[in-house]
């Protein structure tokens, strides 16, 4: 069954977390995916070699690749290049998410970048988007699935999910994965009654760290700590 199929009206569960935080490390995320396949996750979304590589074998999921760079300047960028691309592939990736913003900080040309991995790796590409304007840029350049990635507002607690991007994406014809900011099972069944392919939830179930921090400001907002 082709990987769009597998995760369609389903929840992907985005397993990461950055070097400096005590759940690194690819054993631990892979306890993680495990968790998140036992609670009913149809796919997982992992950041690195490693990762997918373990996770793979742990769950047989569908597994979305990525590998997040950051230059000297601490600018991020999500698979930046074919060989980050390839990498991931090798370790068993069912799909590659690219970064498409307008204004990556730094990487491949997207108009060479995402023929080649759809053409020499034979393998779905998604687009990771901050607003309409990149989704329409990549769906013109030729990608397999939309995502909503770096589409959020900025609460007063953190971040919440941008359904005016969401429609707006939804729009363009192709399949449409919600990502950015979902904290509640409420917002992602918004998300799939607008039309929505899949939700990938993140920080939310995966990240203890950026959880509890979300209370504390909740406290801190109501000047309670």
């Amino acid at each position: 069954m082709d990987v769009l199929d597998r995760v369609r009206h389903g929840l992907i569960v985005s397993c990461q977390a950055l070097e400096g935080e005590p759940l690194h490390g690819p054993m631990l995320m892979a306890a993680m995916a495990r968790a998140a396949q036992l609670g009913g996750a149809v796919g997982i979304r992992t950041n690195g070699v490693e990762e997918v590589e373990v996770i793979k074998k742990m769950t047989g999921l569908p597994v979305i690749g990525i590998k997040k760079v950051t230059n000297d300047q601490g600018q991020m960028c999500i698979t930046p290049s074919f060989a980050h691309a390839k990498e991931l592939v090798q370790a068993g990736a069912d799909l590659v998410a690219i970064d498409v913003r307008h204004e990556r900080p730094f990487g491949e040309p997207l108009g060479e970048l995402l023929p080649r991995i759809r053409q020499e790796l034979k393998i779905k590409v998604m687009a990771d988007c901050a607003t309409l304007e990149d989704a329409k840029k990549a769906a013109e350049i030729g990608v397999d699935v939309l995502a909503s990635t770096f589409g959020f507002r900025q609460s007063e607690i953190g971040i919440e999910p941008d359904f005016h991007l969401l429609e707006d994406l939804l729009g363009l014809g192709l399949p449409v994965i919600a990502e950015g900011g979902f904290w509640y099972p409420e917002q992602v069944v918004q998300a799939f009654k607008m039309g929505a392919w899949s939700v990938v939830v993140g920080s939310a179930i995966t990240r203890p760290l950026e959880i509890t921090k979300r209370f504390v400001q909740a406290l801190n907002k109501e000047g309670i700590v």
